[in-house]
């Protein structure tokens, strides 16, 4: 031992580790740690096996525990798809959307329509690891599994809603395409359904084919919902249809819808008599999100010159066949996808700008649009350049 300098305490002094030695010898060795050597039969502290097997056993847990089921699901970017290239993304794919029986002239630049992915079911929901990451992730949303996948409807009940409505906004999209370019087309609306509690159950049928309202010819849906708000809500309008190949007249009292509006009711279901040929190739994509992009797509194919010219421009949004935009779940998400195939600009609806607003990544410049009209005119002063600035934003 040695002994303490003078003004140096007890605390302080040099000590010496004395540490038996790796081997069988038992002489001792002045400053080294407790070893093991296992080659030549040395044996170890207990409480090295102690701290071990606990390490160990914190593996273990920690691992059991990152992989715990729980109900959320979680939401993030999807596929990215350019509506003006090929399904593959190569030059010599099969088109995304391709036009039979009319003109086509070539595009340039990117329309690319974006998708928000969801891991996680009610077969094989979330783990632990996977929430805390995507409570962490700005580009992660978790929501409750319920949220998306309610218990009064199967898995496979949604995964078939979604295709219907894919395939619902495609044809949608070509209707509000050619409205936009004033090409006519033929539409039949057909009743499918009625809303619950309406009168319009109790006097039409389901396959009835609704031709007038009031002795007035409706086309098509806009046209239709024009010429109902001529009666106010609660009062009665006289609806021709077809039934079994013979017209009837029908006195429907009408409703009021969420907005005021008069409304009969009734859920149609429109068939479309395009003059020529608009096929949309996707697949393993659903929901009817995709359908503004879709619209934009076929306008620039149908018109002549590039009308993105160039640029890269990705959004999302719903559309109606009078062209109208809707909003969509996912928007943030959506962003983020965009954000990450480089694109420059996004199309939002103009519904989803309070979710916009605080979550766009950098880079990316949003612009609000409530029409096909809208979407049309930001497309086309993106491509020139000129104008920007004025083109609106979520600032809500």
């Amino acid at each position: 031992m040695n002994a303490a300098a003078p003004g140096q305490s007890e605390m302080d002094r040099p000590v010496d580790v004395v540490a038996p030695a790796a081997g069988p010898t038992g002489r001792w060795r002045r400053g080294r740690a407790p070893t093991l050597d296992v080659a030549r039969g040395g044996s170890a502290d207990p409480r090295t096996w102690v701290m071990l097997g606990s390490g160990v056993l914190a593996v273990v847990l920690l691992s059991v525990v990152s992989l715990l089921p729980l109900p959320y699901v979680l939401l993030g970017p999807g596929p990215v798809r350019d509506v003006l290239g090929t399904t593959d993304g190569t030059a010599g794919g099969t088109p995304m959307i391709s036009i039979e029986g009319a003109e086509t002239f070539d595009t340039e630049g990117r329309l690319d329509m974006v998708t928000r992915s969801v891991s996680g079911s009610p077969g094989s929901p979330a783990r632990l690891w996977g929430v805390l990451l995507g409570w962490a992730s700005p580009s992660v949303a978790v929501r409750p599994l319920a949220e998306q996948y309610p218990a009064d409807r199967t898995e496979e009940e949604i995964d078939e809603e979604n295709a219907v409505s894919m395939v619902s906004s495609q044809e949608s999209a070509t209707a509000a395409a050619l409205n936009e370019l004033d090409i006519a087309y033929g539409t039949t609306l057909t009743v499918a359904d009625f809303s619950e509690g309406a009168y319009a159950a109790t006097v039409l049928e389901q396959g009835d084919v609704l031709t007038a309202v009031d002795g007035v010819t409706v086309p098509d849906v806009p046209q239709l919902r024009d010429e109902l708000q001529r009666t106010p809500p609660g009062e009665a309008v006289t609806v021709t249809v077809e039934r079994g190949g013979e017209p009837a007249d029908v006195e429907v009292v009408t409703g009021e819808g969420q907005d005021g509006s008069t409304v009969l009711g009734v859920l149609l279901q429109p068939t479309y008599d395009f003059p020529f040929e608009v096929t949309v190739e996707i697949e393993n994509i659903g929901g009817p999100s995709a359908g503004m992009m879709f619209s934009l797509g076929i306008v620039d194919l149908l018109t002549p010159g590039a009308m993105v010219a160039g640029a890269h421009v990705a959004g999302t949004g719903t559309i109606d066949a009078s062209g109208a935009v809707g909003p969509i779940g996912g928007v943030r998400e959506k962003l983020y996808g965009a954000e990450g195939v480089g694109a420059d600009w996004f199309l939002a609806p103009d519904p989803n700008c309070d979710e916009v607003v605080g979550h766009v990544p950098g880079g990316l410049r949003v612009v609000a649009v409530e029409t096909l009209e809208d979407a049309r005119a930001a497309v086309e002063t993106i491509a020139s350049g000129q104008g920007t600035d004025d083109l609106p934003g979520c600032t809500r």
